[in-house]
């Protein structure tokens, strides 16, 4: 069911990222990038039909083209970064070529597709895939995930008014006026997570959904944390110049928006797209309700486990919820009010797999409804920084770790504890030498992931309990 192979990180500025996270998740990126109601959910974006111009468009020397990052206001080596051949920085460069690899034509041939760089069904995420009329003359659809698949297309506008490229940098300009001309607000944590969710989770769109159809011809799962996949793409630097334009981005804010976001997103889309044929979207579901050893051997145990945050009947397959079991420690951290509400309906949404499918869909969109208003909060209102560490503590606690029984809910924790405290050492709370001082622990937690098929949840909560105490010792 797809591979996730944490790599280390010990925690600093933000601008010292790429150093301290060299390796994490580049798999997964470049793997996560194939990735309710009729209403769209928040932070579900619109379409958008401005031109795209191309990655060349942006290439200049005097523009964001430069070989060393030597700009007065913004780097301008943002294209390098972005063509990093081999580190995370580059995922989005490489998207469209990882599918001319020999894995990627063999999932093609199984999927029986005629070849995969070519299928929409891979290029909506693995490319800026907009339509041909849509496509300016530098566009080349072999530039991957470009700058206007995030920045959003910067020519012409359907009036035929003159995009953002054309004003951006002009004397007088302002990150407002660019937004109105089109450009994606990234700055927004709400607007960010929906952007990025449309490929790193799916979406309702035509061609932009990774069922598990497509996962057993060998797309790996897709994992999703917003403040970590930022941090692996950052191209710029929040100095006093990019604050004066536009808020500094709060590591804290963005990975408990995205916690909130994502879950809402794959309740969503669980309401909506919940059976292939006869048979429910499997994806949905936790890997292990089925994936597990089998055996009919006199005396051989059952690996089901009873548990409170999930109260289902046994025999039933459980739902993939490592972000809702975040989410749950981020409320109630963050925001006390709204954590007895996202607990009762989560429990209410697990009860109803039991019931029928309609009660397990109306249990969803309420859950989402929960979550989006949770995720609305959070993004208005300032968030005191040194929260992250309790909620380090929080999900390091007996408490949480009791919830923790599958692979995809340690991954998710582990995750969490590295980039709060990255969060942490940015903001100027922990020193990088304390932060470093987590390294050991964080070290055996990682080799507990290496291998989801020797998964044991029990060593896993003993190394989270003695990283945990080291942890409560920063606060």
């Amino acid at each position: 069911m797809g591979r996730h192979e944490p790599d280390r990180m010990a925690g600093a500025p933000r601008r010292r990222t790429g150093r301290l996270l060299r390796g994490w998740l580049d798999f997964a990126l470049l793997a996560a990038l194939a990735a309710a109601s009729s209403l769209p959910g928040l932070g579900e974006r619109p379409a958008r039909a401005q031109v795209h111009e191309g990655v060349a468009s942006c290439a200049g020397s005097t523009c964001h083209g430069r070989q060393a990052p030597t700009g007065a206001t913004v780097r301008q080596n943002e294209l390098q970064t972005w063509q990093d051949p081999s580190g995370p920085a580059g995922a989005h460069a490489r998207a469209w070529r990882v599918l001319l690899a020999p894995e990627s034509r063999r999932m093609a041939k199984r999927l029986g597709l005629a070849a995969a760089e070519q299928a929409p069904q891979c290029l909506s995420c693995h490319a800026d895939f907009v339509p041909a009329a849509r496509r300016g003359p530098r566009f080349r659809i072999e530039d991957g995930v470009g700058c206007e698949a995030c920045h959003g297309g910067s020519g012409a506008r359907p009036d035929g008014s003159p995009g953002w490229l054309a004003s951006h940098a002009a004397v007088g300009a302002s990150h407002r006026a660019n937004v109105r001309a089109g450009l994606f607000p990234a700055d927004d944590p709400v607007a960010r997570a929906g952007l990025c969710l449309d490929c790193h989770f799916g979406s309702d769109r035509p061609d932009q959904f990774v069922s598990h159809r497509l996962m057993a011809a060998g797309h790996p799962r897709l994992v999703f944390e917003l403040d970590l996949f930022t941090a692996l793409q950052q191209h710029h630097d929040e100095d006093a110049d990019y604050r004066e334009r536009k808020p500094a981005f709060s590591g804290l804010r963005a990975w408990a928006v995205g916690q909130a976001l994502a879950s809402a997103r794959q309740l969503r889309l669980f309401a909506r797209r919940g059976s292939d044929g006869a048979w429910p979207e499997f994806v949905f579901f936790d890997c292990r309700s089925c994936h597990r050893p089998i055996s009919d051997a006199r005396g051989a145990k059952p690996l089901a486990r009873a548990e409170q945050w999930r109260p289902l009947p046994s025999g039933f397959p459980a739902f993939a919820d490592e972000n809702l079991l975040l989410l749950d420690a981020a409320a109630r951290v963050l925001a006390p009010p709204a954590a007895a509400e996202v607990a009762e309906r989560s429990a209410a949404f697990h009860r109803a797999f039991a019931e029928n499918r309609p009660a397990a869909d109306r249990a969803a969109l309420a859950l989402a409804d929960s979550a989006e208003r949770l995720a609305r909060d959070l993004a208005a209102r300032a968030l005191d920084p040194a929260a992250a560490l309790r909620i380090v503590a929080a999900i390091t606690d007996a408490r949480h770790l009791a919830r923790v029984s599958d692979y995809q809910g340690g991954a998710q924790t582990l995750m969490a504890i590295e980039t709060l405290v990255a969060a942490l050492a940015r903001d100027g709370l922990v020193s990088e030498t304390r932060a470093r001082a987590l390294r050991p622990g964080l070290d055996e937690a990682h080799a507990l992931l290496r291998d989801a098929n020797r998964w044991d949840a029990e060593a896993f909560h003993r190394a989270m309990l003695r990283l945990g105490a080291a942890a409560r010792a920063m606060l």
